[in-house]
């Protein structure tokens, strides 16, 4: 089994429609229901690609990790690659949904830097003046991706990813993360806050360290290791993560591994040691210590409450 799989998960990946290739797609709650007359969007899945919707009206639920979230009038859900979700009821939602590619929006800036956010908020709620604005812009990104559809003359690449940019900078959440609470989607660690002067390296050092975090976690348990891999000491790799995300650097790689056991524990039947090799872990019994203190429960008394969460 690759890194990444997980056997009771529905795997998707990124296909633009026929005669729309582009890195993003506009579509809507009522086109996923048209698309999908057998349902499929309940059962857990995890894209390898970005996910966004606007509930313009109606009710429902979304689950992300782990995490029930309740969907209302202003209520932004987006999913990020490799997050694994299911839409637990958006039969009542109307609305604006888009897919579109990691690195479609323009890079460097703070919409890409979102985008790369891999610990990110799966839904929150808009105040009404915010919303108005954020469906202007999904209009007019719409209008724009159905021209570049329609008349190949008129595509611009770049003109949709600037206003994909602009879309997703209009429904960032203005307030900054909070506290930890030991769940994923709530401690957010890889939120950013706006920069504040002169921490723009701290965080060039935090948005590295992440990056190689994703890609080896399941290899490298010590920020030794990658402060070596990336010529920083430990302590500044340590400084840039806690200014960036409120974490120390060990505290945020607990984070990743910590979410990718419950991934594995509650979406296959993979036993607990074969999970804690998937991990990196050397010896079962490690991985069991290291979950009981991360999580607050051994990994069988986990599993037991999340079975039939989608497995």
């Amino acid at each position: 089994m690759k890194n990444g799989q997980l056997p009771g998960v529905w795997q998707l990946r990124y296909t633009p429609a026929p005669g729309a290739q582009f890195d993003v797609e506009m579509l809507s709650f009522a086109h996923l229901r048209l698309m999908d007359r057998s349902r499929q969007r309940t059962r857990p899945q995890r894209p390898d690609f970005h996910v966004m919707g606007l509930v313009q009206s109606g009710v429902g639920r979304h689950t992300a990790d782990f995490i029930d979230h309740p969907l209302r009038e202003r209520t932004v859900v987006w999913i990020r690659p490799g997050v694994v979700h299911r839409w637990t009821d958006v039969d009542d939602l109307e609305g604006p949904l888009l897919l579109f590619a990691q690195g479609f929006p323009p890079a460097p800036g703070p919409a890409a830097r979102a985008a790369a956010d891999v610990f990110g908020p799966a839904c929150w709620q808009l105040d009404e003046d915010t919303w108005e604005l954020a469906i202007r812009a999904a209009d007019h990104l719409r209008h724009e991706h159905t021209a570049a559809v329609s008349n190949p003359r008129l595509a611009s690449v770049p003109l949709l990813a600037h206003l994909l940019s602009a879309l997703v900078l209009r429904v960032l959440p203005t307030e900054p993360a909070g506290p930890p609470t030991g769940t994923p989607s709530q401690h957010e660690p890889g939120h950013e806050p706006g920069l504040a002067p002169g921490h723009e390296a701290e965080h060039a050092v935090f948005r590295r360290y992440r990056a190689a975090v994703e890609e080896r976690f399941a290899q490298h348990h010590h920020v030794r290791d990658y402060a070596s891999v990336l010529g920083y000491d430990p302590r500044t790799l340590t400084r840039a993560t806690r200014a960036a995300t409120g974490l120390g650097a060990k505290q945020f790689l607990d984070q990743r591994i910590l979410l990718e056991a419950k991934r594995l524990l509650a979406h296959t039947d993979l036993p607990a040691a074969r999970c804690a090799e998937r991990l990196g872990f050397h010896d079962a019994a490690n991985f069991t210590t290291f979950f009981q203190r991360q999580a607050g429960l051994s990994p069988r008394r986990w599993r037991t409450r999340h079975d039939g969460g989608g497995r």
